[in-house]
């Protein structure tokens, strides 16, 4: 599958789990750019992670102090 812009293969993406999230903001720290926060502090996920974003995303999944985020491969 290629992501919507004909770049690269799409390889997994982003969730959140949201009764365990508490809006600490680690996951936009570690990759801003695949997921912003809302005016509340909540992650707002942005888009699929290409394989070149991969490594990236695993690390902030797995950084999570409350594991709420989470990578999905395809």
């Amino acid at each position: 599958m290629h992501d919507r812009d004909g770049g690269g293969l799409v390889s997994a993406r982003l969730r959140v789990d949201w009764p365990a999230c508490r809006a600490e903001g680690l996951c936009h720290e570690l990759v801003p750019d695949l997921v912003s926060l809302d005016e509340w502090g909540y992650p707002v996920v942005h888009g699929e992670v290409d394989e070149s974003r991969l490594r990236e995303a695993r690390a902030a999944a797995r950084q999570c102090p409350r594991l709420a985020l989470r990578l999905i491969e395809d």
